[in-house]
């Protein structure tokens, strides 16, 4: 009998069934193996991978190992770590994040700034934290950090330390504060002393972080995002910032940014600044320059008068996440030539560490993707610093959590973990660790030509903790070393540090054949807001003949802080370089030098930049005349406005005159907003990177009266039958009533374009 293909018989039905019950139990013991194996995963990454297995997870790149040194419960939540002059390492654990203790939330709006009640007192009077700063020590010389004691306790959202002059520093928003301990015995000889008050605290995610210091012997900090700061008068957002541990002073180096974590400098002296902005990893950190920041979300920049602002540096095959913090320029000597001097960068939300390559660029440089040096292959890995060690290799902190932000502030958090990792090449050999304090100071000069930075940046900071005026001539004579620019430099840096720099000494460094010493000649004799007769000749020479665009980038820079008829003189004679005009940096720079000046010497300045024959240099042109009649229009005197009304008599009929019109339209528009508090103008501004302080409360009023010269230029262009929208909007904000009319009637004409009749129909509501 046939069969139907549709149909089976009695026999290959059971056969069926049979073999579809054995794989149907098979299949469930296969599910059943899943799930039991998911959830055994489930549960143990609930808290993470174990210390071992983590490290043994981690891939590093090809010569590399990786070795666990630190973990729970010796080390949690890790923010910040560096090794003392000892070879101990210090680690400060963020235990209090993210609500500092003994205050109550008064206000949390969407972007998670909260107001809390009151500002906490200082330490040890104030609310008692969850911090620590712990110092672990290796006593079996394994390798691995197996001891540890606390020399602060009761820490309460601490965010950053530095060794240093006796003590520690200590950043406890909203403090910088200095716990002494001189006799080295790693207990505090007394309560902090409060260097600085008035740090953000809306966040405890951007909170001021990252103490370095700087080659010049100041200590640098950053600022991040969503809070604001109040220092000495001096309020700010995102920045970086400095003190001065010897005279005390603070200065905001420049304003804006992402929410940075982590600066470091080159092996020439330029700093970079972590950030949290997708498909960059840096920024270009210029002395008083403005930069980029979420606008919309932080608001503007404190000087409304810059008019412009850097950008990150530019990055070509971003990989990762969009956060990176902790970044270092390796400048050791254990890791091969191709990954010296190279940018080794935490990728928090990637899980990885990344090496990248930064670029010569002009005055600047940009970065490019070198390659991955370590792929946790775990997602609980959350680095938060990296450091580079006294042995060469680099360290890693693992904050090591699920979680590594906080939208809410109730939000669990796992304060059980944190680990250190050392990153080393396989080739390394150990190296006796010698403690620096013990060297006397010629000795400690030998080290400035180590060829790990470590050691060289120990080195200068004790010479500037202890100023021997026995080993001034030493520094002064290898400043002068015309075959080791290298050596020079450190020796020049460190000249500075310990208070020796003398510009009439020093002087002879402008002519050096290294643009980098002349450079940081230049910016020596800049922060002392002076320049001798003889040195000023110097810099004239400069100024023409420098082809380098970092000695003139830093004399644009410095340009700001020297008296007004030296800084415009400055600036208009680099104006006649032309070869800088496409610069990243120089063009604003130069408008940030000569703005800081543009009321306070208005006539000179005007005298020197409202010629007509002004108008055929481009760089000129194009970079300062129109920000510099917005300006004017933006101040809103008699004196500025007349000042508007000179520039405008100047300028070529057509295309420029138009363009100067729109400036002085955008800055007639200012007049009437309130202005952002800006930063002090006097014998200060040395201290600062913006101008133009305007309490809150105060406010630019609107035209009283129209001072005649500029009556009369408004005359030359205005003619009653007029349908140009920005004619019409420029003489409505000057007070033209026949203007005021014409906007209302082209609003009424309807043979007018739409167009026309709109932007009539905006200018009066808009200007009143």
């Amino acid at each position: 009998m046939r069969v139907s293909p549709h149909v089976r018989s009695q026999g290959e039905t059971m056969h069926f069934a049979a073999v579809f019950k054995r794989e149907f139990f098979l299949m469930r013991f296969i599910i059943f193996a899943v799930l039991v194996w998911h959830t055994s995963e489930v549960c143990s990454l609930a808290q993470g991978y174990p210390p071992g297995e983590a490290v043994e997870r981690m891939t590093v790149a090809a010569g590399f190992k990786v070795e666990l040194v630190a973990a729970e419960p010796l080390v949690r939540q890790p923010v910040a770590i560096d090794f003392d002059d000892q070879g101990r390492l210090w680690v400060l654990q963020y235990l209090q994040y993210p609500n500092p203790a003994g205050l109550k939330r008064v206000k949390v709006d969407r972007f998670s700034r909260t107001t809390y009640d009151r500002i906490p007192e200082p330490p040890p009077a104030g609310p008692k934290g969850a911090d620590r700063l712990t110092i672990l020590e290796d006593t079996n010389g394994d390798g691995q950090f197996d001891q540890a004691k606390d020399f602060i306790s009761d820490l309460n959202i601490a965010s950053g330390f530095a060794f240093g002059h006796g003590g520690i520093f200590v950043l406890q928003t909203p403090y910088l504060l200095f716990y002494p301990d001189r006799n080295r015995d790693d207990i505090p000889d007394g309560d902090p002393e409060v260097l600085l008050k008035g740090f953000g605290m809306e966040d405890t995610s951007s909170v001021a972080n990252s103490l370095v210091w700087g080659p010049d012997g100041w200590l640098y900090g950053t600022q991040g995002t969503n809070i604001t700061a109040n220092i000495r008068g001096i309020e700010f957002e995102q920045g970086v910032w400095r003190y001065h541990p010897v005279s005390r002073k603070f200065e905001l180096f420049m304003e804006g940014g992402g929410n940075m974590w982590g600066l470091d400098f080159d092996r020439y002296g330029q700093l970079l600044a972590g950030t949290n902005y997708g498909g960059y990893l840096m920024f270009h950190v210029v002395q008083g320059a403005y930069y980029a920041k979420s606008f919309a979300k932080h608001g503007e920049l404190h000087n409304p008068f810059a008019l412009g602002y850097f950008q990150h540096v530019p990055h070509k095959n971003f990989q990762g996440g969009h956060v990176t913090v902790g970044g270092i320029l390796y400048q050791g000597d254990q890791f091969p030539a191709p990954y010296r001097n190279k940018y080794i960068a935490v990728d928090t939300l990637g899980h990885a560490i990344r090496w990248h390559h930064t670029l010569p660029d002009q005055s600047t440089f940009r970065s490019e993707n070198g390659g991955v040096l370590l792929q946790a292959n775990d997602t609980w890995f959350a680095p938060s610093d990296a450091i580079q060690g006294p042995d060469g290799a680099v360290y890693i902190a693992d904050w090591h959590d699920q979680r590594t932000a906080h939208p809410d502030p109730d939000a669990s958090w796992d304060r059980s973990n944190g680990r250190v990792f050392r990153i080393s090449h396989q080739s390394a050999k150990p190296a006796p660790h010698i403690d620096l304090h013990s060297l006397s100071s010629r000795e400690l000069i030998d080290q400035l030509s180590s060829t790990n930075s470590w050691q060289v940046r120990r080195a200068r900071r004790i010479l500037a903790e202890r100023r021997d005026t026995q080993v001034i001539d030493q520094l002064r004579s290898l400043s002068q070393n015309p075959d080791d620019s290298s050596l020079a430099l450190q020796a020049l840096w460190t000249l500075n540090a310990v208070g020796a720099f003398d510009q009439s000494r020093e002087g002879s460094l402008l002519t050096h054949q290294d643009p980098h010493i002349r450079a940081w000649t230049i910016r020596f004799i800049g922060d002392n807001n002076l320049v001798s007769p003889e040195n000023w000749k110097k810099l004239l020479s400069i100024v023409k003949t420098d082809d380098s665009p970092t000695v003139i980038s830093q004399l644009a820079s410095s340009a700001k802080r020297l008296p007004a008829e030296q800084c415009i003189t400055l600036v208009r004679t680099l104006l006649d370089r032309s070869e800088f005009r496409n610069d990243p940096h120089i063009p604003l720079l130069l408008w940030w030098a000569l703005e800081r000046y543009s009321i306070s010497s208005l006539e000179a300045v005007l005298q020197t930049f409202s010629r007509p024959e002004d108008w055929q240099n481009p760089f000129l042109r194009d970079v300062i005349l129109g920000r510099l009649m917005r300006r004017f229009a933006g101040e809103g005197s008699d004196a500025s406005l007349a000042a508007c009304a000179r520039l405008l008599a100047t300028a070529p009929e057509g295309s420029e005159r138009r363009r100067m019109l729109s400036e002085l339209d955008a800055g007639l528009k200012m007049l009437g907003r309130e202005r952002l508090p800006g930063l002090p103008l006097g014998p200060k501004y040395g201290s600062i990177a913006a101008i133009n302080r305007v309490q809150k409360s105060e406010q630019v009023k609107r035209l009283k009266t129209l001072p005649p010269e500029l009556a009369d230029q408004l005359a030359t262009i205005w003619n009653d039958n007029t349908t140009d929208a920005l004619i019409i909007r420029v003489a409505i904000r000057l007070g033209n009533k026949a203007a005021h009319d014409r906007a209302l009637a082209l609003v009424a004409d309807r043979n007018q374009t739409e167009n026309t009749r709109l932007e009539m129909l905006a200018d009066p509501a808009g200007t009143g």
